[in-house]
């Protein structure tokens, strides 16, 4: 007990260091924040909360994108009140979460964020059960203590991220230089970089994304421990990870982020074997060209499907296990439905690909031998496959990278341009004298078998 005292005295933690948190008032004068910027969901909730005599604020992302002249993709709320008074003002809401328990509050098709303000985590000599809330590596599992506004602000992840907008009053509040690092560009962690990584080591990931999206530099005290630490990404929940490659991936800027990953160690273990590919002259270059297209789309507001995406970045895996297994022996198909299985299984245990994206993905590979064989029907046929947009784009980026001989796109995107009779004119001229064949032989006995191995292919359709 002595010693427990004696350590409270002198060795205790302060969650709000005076050196750390300095509170400054922006006015809208200088950050130039107007309500019409916001959507009437999100002002409706802030209003209501400061009505009801709580305090509520626009919080992180949001505040952070309207400074740099971007549009929010949502918008979030922090307050004082409860998740359980919060629920009890609106009553289109819900209260969801273990490890952060949040308020979803619903306004016609939008939702909105409602979370409590965070407090420090609890001195585990002051309460053993805290120690149930961190894992063996400093991840936090669970994290509902709640406080108050500053103490919330040290609890983010970076300081950009930290800041507090007041709708009513129009005024940000920083209690960590946010505003400035946002002005200098500068991707900055809150607190100690090795614990804050440790706590939650998807943050490493959530720097390179976001200091790539909003082009800043992160800080070089918060970047010193990113390689080091890499391998706690080994230790997150797949579903959480997946979550967050799949935001990097449809960032917009997914080339750029894949290769921040791999120049500060990110990249091992994300996706099985990505650093192996992306180290293959023609798996990097079949990725590179892969999503840069995907970035343009992106930022041409075109839709992308995560199911394509990860077909493209597992493509290369399925490629080497298909050829092995045809190496010893396998035939080629069943060698390619093998290495498909075989993959995915290895990616679920890795990174949780939700498995309604298993059908995509599958479909999508096992539809490339199709484009190779342009023979009777089989093309036909090919056409009338839900898939077969997103197949033929694949197979069009395997072109590109010299994989497949560009002679198969053009064949193809002349195929398709064409009508049915230009069609028929481009099937090869030796498929015109198997029908003949296959003609002459209903002429002879039953016993005659000559042609039926040629029969078999013609009307398979692999």
């Amino acid at each position: 007990m002595i010693r427990k005292l004696l350590r409270k005295v002198f060795n205790r933690k302060t969650s709000t260091p005076e050196s750390l948190t300095k509170l400054s008032i922006i006015t809208s004068k200088h950050h130039g924040i107007r309500s019409n910027q916001i959507t009437s969901c999100a002002l409706k909730i802030a209003l209501n909360l400061q009505q009801a005599g709580f305090s509520a604020y626009l919080v992180g992302g949001a505040v952070r994108d309207l400074l740099l002249g971007l549009v929010p993709k949502d918008f979030d709320v922090a307050t004082n009140a409860t998740p359980e008074e919060v629920h009890k003002i609106f009553r289109r809401s819900r209260i969801i979460g273990r490890r952060f328990r949040l308020v979803h509050v619903m306004c016609g098709a939008e939702t909105v964020e409602v979370s409590t303000f965070r407090g420090p985590s609890p001195d585990e000599d002051e309460n053993p059960a805290s120690k149930k809330s961190i894992d063996q590596h400093g991840r936090l599992l669970h994290d509902n203590v709640f406080g108050s506004q500053e103490e919330d602000a040290m609890r983010r992840d970076f300081t950009v991220n930290a800041l507090f907008y007041d709708p009513v009053k129009e005024e940000i509040l920083d209690y960590l230089n946010g505003y400035e690092d946002i002005k200098a560009k500068r991707m900055r962690i809150i607190g100690d970089p090795v614990q804050r990584f440790r706590e939650d080591p998807i943050r490493l990931l959530r720097a390179v994304r976001l200091a790539i999206k909003l082009d800043m530099q992160i800080d070089a005290e918060t970047a010193k421990p990113i390689g080091d630490l890499a391998p706690l990404l080994q230790n997150v929940p797949p579903s959480r990870l997946f979550d967050e490659m799949l935001k990097l991936l449809l960032s917009g800027h997914a080339l750029a982020c894949v290769v921040e990953l791999r120049m500060r160690g990110l990249h091992h273990g994300l996706l099985p074997m990505l650093d192996v590919i992306l180290e293959q002259p023609l798996g990097e270059r079949f990725i590179t060209i892969a999503l840069k297209n995907t970035d343009e789309r992106i930022r041409q507001n075109k839709p992308v499907s995560p199911g394509f995406l990860f077909a493209i970045l597992l493509w290369h895996e399925v490629l080497s296990y298909w050829n092995s297994l045809q190496a010893s022996g396998e035939k080629p198909l069943p060698a390619l439905f093998e290495a498909m299985n075989h993959i995915l299984s290895l990616q679920h245990k890795k990174l949780a690909i939700p498995r309604r994206f298993d059908a995509v993905i599958q479909e999508i590979w096992a539809m490339q031998p199709r484009f190779e064989a342009r023979v009777g029907r089989k093309p036909f046929r090919l056409l009338t496959h839900p898939r077969f947009r997103a197949a033929y784009d694949f197979m069009l980026l395997r072109c590109e990278s010299g994989e497949l001989s560009t002679e198969f796109g053009e064949w193809w995107k002349a195929f398709l341009s064409a009508d049915n009779a230009e069609r028929e004119k481009m099937l090869p001229k030796q498929t015109t004298l198997k029908k003949g064949r296959k003609k002459r032989s209903r002429k002879k006995s039953s016993s005659s078998s000559a042609h039926t191995p040629e029969n078999t292919i013609d009307n398979s359709d692999t």
